[in-house]
């Protein structure tokens, strides 16, 4: 069994109940575990169309012998299950955004589907926010810096602390 950590948003329709919605589909495979999901944080988006909805954005943990590129599929299918569309453009609004963010301590680099741990979530501070209040100690397997670590040497924008309630 392999830990995950996953990083979640929404900025289109009823985005608590969108990434709600998400963690009980989750939750609906017999292979995935829900052992934990942060507090949510509204962010502005970064890059993509202007006049897009700020965006709530959480981590979850999970626990599953799910493979990643099935794990993937699997995350792909839920975001099409609650109205995600192909993006037009990068960075598009969505009702939800499942990300793989870390993979046990596997590291996937240029896969042709799936880049483990996420190419961007090192700078990226409304994914390393989330997952710090998770996952504080765990070591990024390319960086050797933990979650912590890179939550405060991050210098990404559009953070606005905003917790949900």
């Amino acid at each position: 069994m392999a830990i995950v950590f996953l990083g979640i948003g929404s900025n289109l329709g009823d985005r608590k109940a969108n990434i709600e919605r998400a963690i009980v589909l989750l939750k609906e495979n017999e292979n995935i575990e829900v052992l934990a999901v942060s507090d949510l944080i509204e962010t502005e988006p970064e890059g993509g169309p202007q006049g897009q909805e700020k965006y709530w954005n959480g981590a979850i943990k999970i626990q599953t012998q799910i493979m990643p590129l099935e794990l993937l599929s699997h995350l792909k299918n839920i975001e099409r299950r609650l109205g995600r569309k192909k993006d037009a453009e990068p960075n598009s609004p969505r009702p939800v955004d499942l990300d793989i963010l870390f993979y046990g301590d596997v590291v996937i680099i240029d896969g042709k589907r799936l880049t483990i741990p996420h190419p961007r979530l090192a700078s990226r501070r409304f994914v390393l926010e989330p997952l710090s209040e998770l996952a504080p100690d765990w070591v990024h397997p390319q960086f050797q810096k933990t979650v912590k670590e890179l939550l405060d040497s991050s210098t990404s924008l559009g953070m606005t602390n905003k917790r949900s309630e």
